[in-house]
């Protein structure tokens, strides 16, 4: 298992596939990721706990443990943690894919190496 430290919190990957790829996200409450879209991954999330805000194309819900949401390219989405956040991601494999509109850490587009240590 790999684990990616993320100013907002980390990524345990659990499993990575030429096929799927299976993530639990963790979030620090208030910490929010980048505002992004993919041009090819594809995305289904379950809230394991916690309480978040998903801004998707615009709208904003409200969504808490057991509820989950689905991302297809290209909408643009954002998480933000309103409490501790864990959910588990499964995503079609390209784990690079993304473009970054805002990022409140300034990060550039794609795979952030540092991260990946």
């Amino acid at each position: 298992m790999k684990i990616v430290t993320k100013p907002w919190g980390y990524e345990k990957w659990i499993s990575v596939t030429d096929k799927y790829v299976m993530k639990e996200i963790f979030m620090v409450a208030g910490k929010r990721c980048s505002l992004q879209y993919h041009k090819a991954k594809e995305e289904s999330n379950y809230i394991l706990e916690g309480k978040c805000i998903l801004e998707i194309d615009g709208e904003a819900l409200e969504l808490i443990k057991g509820d989950f949401f689905h991302v297809k390219p290209p909408a643009v989405h954002r998480v933000e943690a309103i409490e501790n956040l864990t959910m588990i991601e499964v995503s079609t494999p390209e784990v690079d894919d993304v473009v970054r509109i805002k990022d409140d850490f300034d990060r550039p587009n794609g795979r952030i190496e540092s991260e990946h240590v």
